[in-house]
């Protein structure tokens, strides 16, 4: 179950990563509605986050875990809150975009931890993609304004 579960997270990071490439690059092609279509993607892998977190006490997860996982669901909260549901123009507004960055980055980069329990060529490839996200969520933002 120990390998299923860290493949599991794994795969859910690296699945994240790419989505948000996506988003990114899609927002730079001028086609930002493809990158909301991104977004829905993105919620369903609040699934398997969620069983990885009712996982996590038999495999006796360290705290960090649960708060990896936690910054990340609550970050596509946010999310469907802020552009799905109340469709919230924040963008604009400093502080409320430091805010999202911060849960974004914070959940990514938890996501990060989670895909490094399943072995070195998982970290390194959900490092890469990381990293590619990472580059564009800056990249993106000082070209769209987005």
């Amino acid at each position: 179950m120990l390998e299923i579960m860290n493949l599991t997270g794994a795969l859910t990071a690296v699945a994240f990563f790419i989505s948000a490439i996506l988003v990114f690059t899609f927002r730079l092609l001028g086609k930002p509605a493809y990158g909301h279509w991104m977004g829905y993607f993105e919620f369903l892998l609040a699934i398997p986050l969620i069983i990885l977190l009712v996982t996590g006490p038999q495999l006796n997860r360290p705290a960090l875990y649960y708060i990896q996982i936690g910054c990340m669901l609550a970050w596509l909260l946010v999310e469907a809150l802020l552009d799905y549901i109340l469709k919230v123009d924040f963008r604009h507004t400093r502080w409320l975009v430091i805010l999202y960055v911060m849960l974004f980055f914070a959940g990514s980069g938890g996501l990060l931890g989670v895909a490094t329990l399943a072995g070195s060529a998982w970290s390194m490839t959900a490092i890469a993609l990381f990293l590619i996200m990472a580059v564009l969520t800056f990249v993106q933002r000082a070209v769209t304004g987005w």
